[in-house]
């Protein structure tokens, strides 16, 4: 490494706690943190299983982590990844939830909403007036999600996800 490039942060210890909010059924289940590059290598594996072949890469991760992005993990107890989710802020008048995926295994305990809420969270934070993502078409339960908290349809990407050529449903929500 030259000496203008710092050497990465090594995993730390103990992590301050982002959400989910206190009180919520899964306040004690898990703890939603800053992804960081040590997680990686974690989220890979939900990251096939519930993608395939539409899944990122590493490289996509890195790159959304050097630029910046918000980006979470929801952790367990013992410190293993159960979902992770990232937000783009274009402006003070947009947003885009970039992904939000929680491990099998860990689904329905509220963590993709703790993950959400957190994101949203961020985006008010930053001033975005609108926040808008692209969810599959056929992933009813996802949209139903984004329905509880204001998105509405408001355009389709036809086949947006390759290489399956499944359509996105574009929905939006109003700060």
């Amino acid at each position: 490494m030259s000496a203008e490039t710092p050497a990465p942060a090594s995993p730390p210890q103990a992590q301050a706690a982002v959400g989910p909010a206190a009180g919520s059924p899964a306040a004690a289940d898990y703890v939603i943190e800053r992804f960081r590059w040590w997680h990686i290598d974690e989220v890979m594996p939900i990251e096939e299983d519930l993608f395939g072949p539409e899944k990122w890469s590493p490289a996509m991760f890195w790159n959304e982590l050097a630029t910046r992005q918000f980006y979470l993990v929801a952790t367990e107890a013992g410190g293993a990844v159960a979902g992770y989710a990232g937000l783009s802020v274009v402006d003070e008048h947009e947003s885009w939830v970039q992904n939000i995926a929680v491990r099998r295994d860990a689904q329905r305990r509220g963590i993709g909403r703790g993950l959400l809420e957190a994101l949203l969270a961020e985006a008010a934070r930053r001033g975005a007036r609108k926040t808008l993502l692209e969810v599959a078409v056929d992933n009813a339960a996802a949209q139903r999600l984004y329905a509880e908290y204001d998105f509405e349809p408001v355009g389709i990407r036809r086949g947006y996800y390759q290489p399956s050529n499944t359509d996105a449903l574009v929905m939006m929500r109003d700060a």
